[in-house]
């Protein structure tokens, strides 16, 4: 019996450490690549050290072969960097809302239509959908989505059951596959007050809706958090803009 249970106790240990190693050399390395891509627009690069690309797609766990979406991708400020990651193995699906495109400036979606149109990008591929029929060509390892989950909730997506959306994402992904939302932080408790007036959303309420699709909570990065920010500006004020607390949370489809 002890025997087996110091079999087990180092089992755990082994276990333990393996889920406590970061990303390899060679992850490291096709990430600094991709930020080096001469393909991304001067803009996106600027953006950097304020949007930290690396940590997200640490966080992702995005690695060469995967079939990621990126959801309600704008400007593909992530599109571009998830293609070089994944490789010529792999696919990216910039997936539009069409809700959105119907209601928001052209402006707001030109750089993933730039990136549709760039016969470079030969492993990304783009649509336009409703977004409670988000789907993507083969099974997910993957699905992320950066400071647009919270439009969900919003008058532009016309109404949308956001469970429902994240059920069709649950759908999309494969047993296993990991949901990322990254979004502006609103204030706690706060629910999905500020989603229409301020652009934020409160963590709980996210973890609320992935979790009723089905999701489990896999874990919260710190990385875009910025304690300095009191949640009670407009996330395009020039004194808070760039500089928001954003919160991103991992959720997996279980196995």
């Amino acid at each position: 019996m002890k025997l087996a249970l110091s079999v087990a106790a180092a089992g755990l240990a082994l276990c333990a450490g393996a889920l406590a190693i970061g990303p390899s050399a060679a992850e490291h390395a096709r990430v600094a690549d991709a930020l080096k891509d001469p393909r991304r627009p001067a803009d996106q690069l600027a953006a950097d050290a304020r949007r930290k690309p690396a940590a997200v797609i640490a966080f992702l766990g995005l690695k060469p072969g995967d079939k990621v979406a990126d959801f309600m991708p704008g400007e593909a400020y992530f599109t571009r960097l998830f293609s070089d990651v994944v490789g010529p193995n792999g696919r990216v699906y910039a997936v539009l809302s069409a809700e959105m495109e119907r209601h928001c400036l052209p402006a707001e979606f030109a750089g993933t239509h730039v990136v549709q149109h760039d016969a470079s990008y030969r492993n990304v591929r783009v649509s336009s959908l409703p977004v409670m029929k988000f789907a993507a060509p083969a099974p997910l390892d993957a699905v992320f989505t950066a400071q647009n989950y919270h439009d969900l909730h919003d008058k532009m997506n016309e109404g949308a059951d956001v469970v429902a959306v994240n059920r069709a994402v649950f759908a999309a992904l494969k047993p296993g596959g990991v949901y990322v939302v990254l979004d502006h932080a609103a204030e706690p408790g706060s629910g999905v007050r500020d989603t229409e007036r301020l652009h934020r959303i409160d963590p709980a309420a996210i973890r609320r809706e992935a979790e009723a699709a089905g999701f489990v909570f896999a874990g919260e990065s710190d990385a875009l958090r910025n304690a300095a920010d009191d949640h009670a500006k407009l996330v395009f004020d020039p004194r808070i803009r760039g500089r928001t607390d954003q919160v991103m949370l991992k959720f997996r489809k279980p196995a």
